[in-house]
């Protein structure tokens, strides 16, 4: 018993090691062999065309024949492609977010594209009416505009851009667009008037469709495994007030199980979420829709996946109008500005189970870089927060771990007169700790604290879309990245073979545990070579103050005696 309780610090940085190690193994594994979309799903229920057909009230839209054209829509933050086919989003690109980070070679690297509709990353959002017994312009409808350009210009708030369609009864509809300075959130009004002679019944529906994620295409293989976007949720998400919030991986989407409820859902949302940033449809907070999701087989053999947000019956009579109003949303997922677009909206940054860890310390850092302008300094601001907090509990950690260092020659003498007889061994020892007020454990404790921390600041560096390319200084460009030149996890190598030094081995170590620890730091700087640089730019730091506060503390116990002796 007493050897097991002078091991547990020991085994409890193993548990930590291991824990990381089987992490790694595990995304590497799900990644390269986990379970991926079928390339012809049996749930199929729409033609190449894109002709939707898993809701019965979408079935009847008709294509329109006629050319289509490309009309370039650009704000502060969004420049977005309208094809006047459906009038679709084919195309966005986020101004504010490069896909390489901005160097001195490079100061205005390519913006992200979110929406595309290329062949390898397809995704676009897409909206239209249908109607049972009436013309309506559904997702293939062409549509005509004004101007083939739109751009929001200094000194305008808001940009509208108005599509057109008509048909031969008198009906009539135009798609409103309206884009707002510095929002990612753009309002669609589908407007319809009927000027034929018959009242007119049908529904709106908007819905985004995209490819599987494609496949990354890397270097060499530290940039591959140490790529975190790997890892994050890449599929079809939605909410609504009773369920909550949703994912559906692609390889669900023909689980019967596993679809968004299809009864009439008020205040929900449909979306398509990747690492950093999302897509989402947002109807009226106050109108009823019906989710669902579907996939359409492509004639290369590739799938596109749907999800849809069906809108309530509308009637329109003969002279009249009516209107359908909904919210898009393309950019990245910015908490703060998420949850007052829609409810929910903000669970899109998700991390996991973490979440009471992670969120906590996203929002403390989010304040430290507020007042610091550098979200490395914050996390190293971060780093000194937290050993203030647990000052005391590291202190009677030291403080333990230095009483069995001072008694190691009592123990070795209690080796030597019991040999091989373990129980008395174990006996002997527990009645020395217990004179000399010793509890072996108490190295245990601040590993509980590390660990949560460890596993929410690798969340909140995955997924918290303000520390994507947040640069710190010199070499390191990308805090979410891995460094570059490895000097951080080399750093944090050093740290805890200065820690190891300056504190023998605990007695009662068998050999074999000896050696583990003599690896560690290895281990360690094997692992942290692939996490992100502010991950280990944190434990460099908590590494050096740890160092420093056992160097102190073991000073401190080392002058007791000698003052006393003088």
């Amino acid at each position: 018993m007493p050897d097991r309780y002078a091991m547990n610090q020991t085994r409890t940085f193993l548990l930590f090691a291991l824990l990381a190690v089987a992490y790694l193994l595990f995304q590497q594994w799900e990644q390269d062999y986990g379970p991926h979309p079928p390339a012809s799903a049996a749930a199929t229920t729409q033609s190449s065309s894109g002709e939707p057909g898993a809701a019965p009230v979408i079935a009847n839209g008709n294509a329109s024949a006629g050319t289509a054209q490309l009309i370039t829509v650009s704000t502060d933050v969004l420049r977005l492609t309208i094809d006047t086919r459906g009038g679709s989003i084919v195309r966005s690109e986020l101004l504010q977010y490069p896909v390489t980070p901005r160097t001195k070679k490079d100061p205005n690297p390519a913006p992200i594209r979110l929406l595309d509709d290329g062949s390898t990353d397809y995704f676009t959002a897409q909206s239209g009416l249908v109607s049972a017994d009436g013309a309506a312009p559904d997702h293939r409808a062409i549509f005509q505009a004004a101007q083939t350009s739109y751009e929001l210009t200094a000194g305008q708030d808001a940009l509208n851009v108005d599509l057109s369609w008509a048909d031969a009864s008198g009906m009539k509809v135009t798609k409103r667009y309206t884009l707002h300075r510095g929002s990612y959130a753009i309002e669609l009004d589908q407007q319809i008037d009927n000027g034929s002679g018959k009242t007119w019944d049908g529904q709106a529906y908007r819905q985004l469709q995209r490819a599987d994620r494609p496949a990354a295409v890397y270097s060499n293989f530290l940039q591959r495994i140490s790529d975190q976007s790997r890892y994050g949720f890449f599929g079809a998400v939605w909410y609504s007030p009773e369920d909550k919030f949703k994912k559906l991986d692609f390889s669900d989407f023909a689980k019967p199980k596993e679809q968004p409820p299809t009864s009439q859902i008020t205040g929900g949302w449909v979306g398509m979420m990747q690492n950093y940033f999302l897509g989402a449809w947002i109807p009226n907070a106050k109108e009823a829709d019906s989710f669902s999701t579907t996939v359409i087989n492509e004639e290369t053999g590739k799938s596109h996946y749907v999800i849809r947000s069906v809108g309530p019956q509308i009637s329109v009579a003969p002279g009249q109008h009516a209107s359908s109003a909904a919210q898009l949303y393309i950019g990245p997922k910015l908490t703060d500005q998420l949850g007052a677009i829609a409810p929910g909206l903000d669970l899109t940054v998700d991390y996991g189970m973490l979440k009471i860890f992670a969120e906590p310390l996203h929002w403390t850092l989010a304040q430290l870089e507020k007042l610091t302008g550098n979200w490395g300094v914050a996390i190293i601001l971060l780093v000194l927060l937290i050993n203030l907090a647990t000052f005391k509990l590291t202190n009677a950690q030291f403080q333990s771990a230095n009483k069995m260092r001072k008694l190691k020659p009592r123990i070795d003498a209690l080796k030597e007169r019991y040999g091989d007889d373990r129980q008395k061994m174990q006996q002997a020892m527990m009645e020395l700790y217990k004179k000399e007020k010793v509890n072996p454990a108490a190295g245990c404790f601040p590993m509980l604290i590390t660990i949560p921390i460890f596993y929410g600041l690798y969340y909140v560096l995955r997924d918290s879309v303000e520390l994507r390319q947040a640069p710190f200084f010199g070499w390191i460009h990308d805090l979410s990245a891995a460094d570059p030149y490895f000097v951080l996890p080399v750093l944090y190598t050093i740290v805890m073979l200065a820690q190891q030094w300056m504190m023998p081995v605990q007695p009662g170590m068998d050999p074999a545990q000896q050696k583990m620890m003599k690896f560690m730091p290895l281990m360690f700087a094997v692992i942290f070579l692939f996490f992100p640089s502010g991950l280990v730019l944190y434990y460099a730091v908590n590494g050096i103050c740890r160092l420093l506060q056992q160097w102190w503390m073991m000073r401190r116990a080392d002058a007791v005696p000698a003052k006393a002796a003088a």
